[in-house]
């Protein structure tokens, strides 16, 4: 029982910067939801959407 103290404070300095860590993916995944709305709404596309969302384009089809 000589060193609870040190472990006790251990636990709870790894349990605080574990929920700070989550804590902020939690905030950090919110701005960046919000940014990719925020493109979305002025028309830029993500390059990962694919080709099948973009309009067709036949003027380069060959016979």
């Amino acid at each position: 029982m000589q060193h609870f103290g040190f472990i006790l404070a251990s636990y709870l300095s790894s349990a605080f910067i574990l929920a700070a860590l989550a804590f902020w993916l939690v905030v950090d995944h919110r701005v960046q939801k919000k940014a990719l709305a925020d493109l979305d709404a002025r028309g830029i596309r993500r390059r990962s959407a694919g080709a099948s969302s973009l309009p067709n384009d036949n003027s380069q089809k060959s016979n």
